[in-house]
């Protein structure tokens, strides 16, 4: 990974006190351009930002200290904890989105993210499961990063969780819609929290259905996390 460079947006304020960073979300930045959304991450009449921004050549810039709260997850809520940028560190990944043109991240950009999320982890108690993307804690208004995100290689690095083994489970909706809670989702839209999870955990599927499989997937992750 390059050095990293430093680039302070205004976007930031306090973190409330006492509370713990125990949380990294990831978003892809969904413009057009590096350039657009650096420049938006930094103007102050966006009141946007995020702590790191890795360009799609590995190019990785901090723009805001991790000790401060960056605003990037907006309404969003974990695990019942509502201000997710309260306790979080956001990474913005250049990516045009599926607004501009989704496409896969580039290898260097993923070892760039590797090398940063495994500092990060070792400066702050964040758990495997509090690993997530924007969708998991919006899953009413965020797509992002998406079901492009290789989230499994990023997990076989030790950076979040994947249910490697996991066998189909049927169940009705209520159970699913527990099942979801207890993991971290919002669950108020029931099947924009499904697609969410699918987007993580099995992106080959996004129809907002807890089918067999999708539901194996999540025993499997709540497995992990006894």
């Amino acid at each position: 990974m390059a050095e990293i460079k430093s680039l302070t947006s205004p976007n930031f304020d306090e973190r409330p006190e006492g509370t713990p960073i125990d949380m990294l979300v990831l978003h892809y930045t969904g413009m057009e351009s590096a350039a657009a959304a650096l420049e938006r991450l930094c103007d102050p009449t966006a009141k946007v930002s995020a702590h790191y921004f890795i360009d799609e050549d590995g190019q990785v810039t901090a723009l805001v200290d991790e000790g401060k709260r960056a605003w990037h997850a907006g309404v969003a809520s974990w695990r019942g904890e509502a201000d997710v940028n309260g306790r979080s560190i956001g990474i913005e990944l250049v990516n045009p989105g599926h607004e501009f043109g989704y496409r896969d991240f580039p290898d260097v950009q993923m070892r760039a993210l590797e090398k940063l999320a495994a500092a990060i982890l070792e400066r702050h108690p964040i758990p495997p499961r509090n690993v997530v993307g924007h969708a998991d804690v919006a899953p009413a208004r965020k797509t992002d990063p998406g079901e492009r995100f290789d989230w499994r290689h990023l997990a076989d690095k030790g950076i979040g969780l994947w249910p490697k083994h996991a066998a189909p489970v049927d169940a009705d909706a209520d159970r699913v819609c527990a099942m979801l809670a207890r993991y971290g989702y919002d669950t108020g839209d029931i099947a924009a929290a499904i697609t969410a999870f699918q987007r993580h955990f099995r992106p080959a599927r996004l129809d907002g259905v807890a089918d067999a499989e999708t539901t194996g997937r999540l025993k499997a992750l709540l497995d992990l996390c006894r």
